[in-house]
């Protein structure tokens, strides 16, 4: 077992709490057809599941083709003009990245969001500089599942794939940062709705809040000093 060099986060649902301005942006839509806005909670498990899947729930699976591509266009762009108003780190996170600064453990994204909401998104989180990486979506030629993007995100940050952790709120979070020979932790404060069943996934184990992150760190590094010795 090796030391963890670096942590590598999904971003909504994991590092960001995005789901406020992604249902404000989902439910501007719904209003806009004189519809009831949908309440918050009725969302915010399924924010993870991207656009598409965000304008089949508020309008349901029968629409129109050329009614689903003219929603989740206007989902798009309500979203994009307000990326960041109500959107936050998840409590404890901001703790998190400063240890693992200050530790010396590179940390970044990997996303399937696209790049042109990734990268600004980020920005205006005030959390471009300090990321070692941000992978997106469309940064590479396959998405999560696949590996790749994990592949790159520890290539950019000049470490070994099997030293890097990557933590997600999805299965297909899981399903990458395993299939790059990464450990993986499950993030239980994210968007997981009632038809997921975390514990099918294959993870390392699941956390509760992000700053129970540390504790497993420290655990971590104990067990690859223990192996170290014994070899």
């Amino acid at each position: 077992m090796t030391a963890v060099q670096g942590v590598f986060f999904d971003l909504d649902g994991t590092l960001l709490d995005t789901a406020p301005d992604m249902i404000a942006a989902l439910n501007r839509v719904v209003m806009a057809e004189g519809r009831p806005a949908w309440p918050a909670q009725a969302l915010r498990d399924h924010v993870s599941h991207g656009s598409a899947a965000l304008v089949r729930l508020a309008f349901g699976d029968d629409q129109a083709d050329v009614d689903f591509e003219r929603r989740k266009q206007a989902f798009l762009d309500h979203y994009r003009a307000r990326l960041c108003v109500e959107t936050r780190l998840f409590a404890g996170m901001d703790t998190v990245l400063e240890a693992l600064e200050a530790q010396g453990i590179v940390w970044g994204v990997v996303t399937n969001k696209p790049g042109w909401l990734t990268e600004p998104l980020m920005a205006q989180a005030g959390l471009s500089d300090r990321a070692a990486c941000i992978v997106s979506g469309d940064s590479t030629a396959e998405r999560k599942p696949h590996p790749l993007p994990m592949w790159t995100a520890a290539d950019r940050a000049g470490v070994d794939a099997g030293a890097c952790l990557y933590i997600g709120d999805a299965q297909r979070d899981i399903e990458a940062g395993r299939a790059a020979g990464m450990r993986t932790l499950i993030a239980g404060w994210g968007y997981i709705d009632e038809q997921q069943v975390p514990s099918h996934w294959g993870a390392d184990a699941t956390l509760a809040q992000p700053r129970e992150l540390l504790a497993w760190l420290t655990d971590a590094d104990v067990a690859s000093a223990n192996t170290a010795r014994a070899c």
